[in-house]
């Protein structure tokens, strides 16, 4: 599985490489507030780089001072070096590595995660992050198989969106229905599940990446706690964001 994981993140990874090497311009801003291109793949590269750390040495991972500003921070240090690309791309290819030698759970800014799982959230980060980049330069992309991981890390977080909302995690299961970009049916939960998510496989993604608004998404909720997901829902660490 880890090797199948690792080959999607890295075809993700050169479509948007390929997208930003062409890119003439790397200091055009993109929908995150106060963030350029270069703000893009320098946080990637430097989220590359805190992955190698947990893994290789968890305890100094530990002992990272988590400031306020960490994320901006180093995104704007990392959007400064004249040879980030080379950079993104060598901090790619030991994470790799890493991971696919990688065993037991590996300790994160948010719960622990196996290397499958981090794997996973790579591959999500980059793929939003790459949405980021895209719209910034007007691109629109054509959705691959692959945003089935973006989805599935959607669902799995479901109770971790709830709790960084200050919300208690609800009891009940939900069914969440969605197709993918080849009309193919993606689907987790129980069948019979009262509360259930549906929609595009795009739109979801979307949805758990906070990357659009949600009243832009044909992304249907029925039931009380679906209601409730689906507007905080997100599949990344840290704190609740603002949206689009």
């Amino acid at each position: 599985m880890i090797t199948e994981l690792l080959a999607d993140l890295d075809a993700e990874s050169r479509d948007l490489d390929e997208l930003v090497a062409g890119a003439p311009d790397w200091t055009l801003a993109t929908p995150a507030e106060g963030w350029t291109i270069g703000h893009q793949i320098g946080h990637l590269m430097w989220t590359d780089k805190a992955a190698i750390l947990a893994i290789a040495d968890p305890e100094a991972f530990r002992a990272q001072p988590l400031t306020a500003d960490l994320v901006d921070r180093t995104a704007a240090e990392a959007a400064a070096l004249p040879d980030l690309l080379e950079l993104w791309r060598a901090s790619r290819s030991a994470l790799h590595e890493h991971l696919a030698g990688a065993h037991g759970k590996i300790v994160w800014f948010g719960p622990p995660m196996s290397p499958a799982s981090m794997a996973t959230a790579r591959l999500m980060e980059t793929w939003a992050h790459g949405q980021d980049v895209a719209d910034a330069l007007g691109v629109v992309r054509e959705p691959t198989a692959r945003i089935r991981h973006v989805c599935h890390i959607g669902v799995r977080t479901m109770g971790f969106a709830f709790l960084l909302n200050g919300l208690a995690v609800p009891e009940a299961e939900v069914r969440v229905e969605l197709t993918g970009p080849g009309g193919e049916s993606w689907t987790w939960g129980p069948e019979g599940a009262e509360n259930r998510v549906s929609g595009p496989a795009l739109d979801f993604s979307w949805l758990v990446t906070q990357r659009r608004n949600r009243k832009e998404l044909a992304v249907e909720a029925v039931g009380p706690v679906a209601e409730a997901w689906v507007p905080i829902a997100q599949a990344f660490a840290g704190p609740p964001g603002g949206g689009r």
